[in-house]
C-alpha cells in the first residue's frame, strides 16, 4: 500500500504536471454494486455525477493529507484519492485498453491521467475544497510525522494515546500519525531495536527518542529515493521508487541482520494482522 513517501512522490510531481491543466472528459470501469448508494466512484450513478462535476475544471494544484492524494480543483472542487494496496497514477498518453487503468481523465495538453488499481481496492470520491478538514476521509487523521512543529513530545503524546497497545500497530494507526504504514514502521523498528510487539507504556524514554529519530529519518529517504516499489507501486512517470533497494528488515527473511556486531536473523511474524519483519537479537522483547 503507498504511503506517506509515495503519495508524497505522486502528489508533488503531479502539482508540477498538470496544475492549470483543465479535465476535459472521464472515464471510469468501476462498477460495482457493493457500492450502491455510497459515495465513491465504484458506484455507477455516483460516478456519473462525478464525472459532470469535475469535467472542464481547471486544475488548481495537486497536495496530499495523510495517504490520501488531494486533486484541487477550481470552483471549490477536490477530488480525493486513496490508492490503497495497488493504485498509482500515471501522467502520460494512456487509454481505456491498457491493464489494470480504472480510471481516466483527458487533459486539456491531449495527456492523460490515468489511475491504475490491479485490485480494485482504491477510493475516489470529490469533496467540497473548503470542506476538507470535515470530511469523513480526513477528519479522524493524526498529525503529519514531517511537520516541523511536531516534536518529540508531540510524538510520545500521541503514541500514549495507546499505552497497551502494541507499537508496530499504534505506529500504522492512522488516528495517532497519518501516514505511516507497514513497510517504514518495521524500518523505523529496526533502527530504534524495538520489537514491533513491544507494548508502548514499556518503551524506554532513549528508544522512544530513537524511534522519532528513526522515524523522521527513514520517511524523508523515503521521500528522496522516490518511495518503495517493493510491490505496484510506480510515480506518475512510471518509474520504480528506490526504497525497497535500502530495505534492512522488510521482507528479509531468513537474512542476517545488518545492523553492526549484531548476529541475530531477520525474521516474520503477524502483528494485527499485517507482516512485520524484524531481527531476532537487536529487537528481542
Amino acid at each position: 500500500m503507498p504511503e506517506l513517501p509515495e503519495v508524497h512522490t505522486t502528489s508533488t510531481i503531479l502539482n508540477k504536471l498538470v496544475s492549470k491543466l483543465v479535465i476535459t472528459d472521464v472515464w471510469s470501469s468501476y462498477n460495482s454494486s457493493f457500492y450502491k448508494g455510497k459515495e465513491n466512484i465504484k458506484n455507477i450513478y455516483y460516478f456519473k455525477k462525478f464525472k459532470k462535476e469535475v469535467t472542464d475544471k481547471k486544475i488548481i494544484g495537486v497536495n496530499r493529507r495523510g495517504k490520501n492524494v488531494l486533486i484541487n480543483l477550481e470552483k471549490n472542487v477536490t477530488i480525493l484519492i486513496h490508492m490503497r494496496m495497488t493504485g498509482h497514477l500515471l501522467y502520460g498518453a494512456y487509454s481505456k485498453k491498457h491493464r489494470f487503468v480504472r480510471l481516466l481523465f483527458n487533459l486539456s495538453d491531449g495527456k492523460h491521467l490515468a489511475f491504475s488499481d490491479m485490485r480494485k481496492f482504491a477510493k475516489v470520491c470529490m469533496i467540497k475544497t473548503n470542506e476538507l478538514k470535515e470530511s469523513v476521509d480526513l477528519r479522524e487523521l493524526g498529525p503529519e510525522p514531517l511537520e516541523n512543529n511536531f516534536n518529540f513530545e508531540h510524538f510520545k503524546n500521541r503514541l500514549y494515546k495507546k499505552p497497551n497497545g502494541k507499537i508496530k500497530q499504534v505506529l500504522m494507526d492512522q488516528t495517532i500519525i497519518a501516514g505511516i504504514g507497514n513497510i517504514y514502521s518495521d524500518e523505523m523498528l529496526w533502527i530504534s531495536s524495538i520489537h514491533p510487539e513491544m507494548p508502548v507504556k514499556k518503551i524506554s524514554e532513549i528508544k522512544m527518542k530513537n524511534l522519532f529519530k528513526a522515524m523522521k529519518e527513514v520517511l524523508k529517504k523515503g521521500i528522496k529515493m522516490n518511495g518503495d516499489s517493493m510491490s505496484d507501486y510506480r510515480n506518475p512517470y512510471g518509474e520504480k521508487g528506490q526504497f525497497q533497494n535500502t530495505h534492512k528488515a522488510y521482507r528479509r527473511t531468513g537474512e542476517l541482520c545488518e545492523k553492526k556486531n549484531c548476529k541475530g536473523i531477520i525474521q516474520r511474524i503477524k502483528v494485527g494482522g499485517r507482516s512485520s519483519h524484524f531481527c531476532s537479537r537487536h529487537q528481542a522483547i
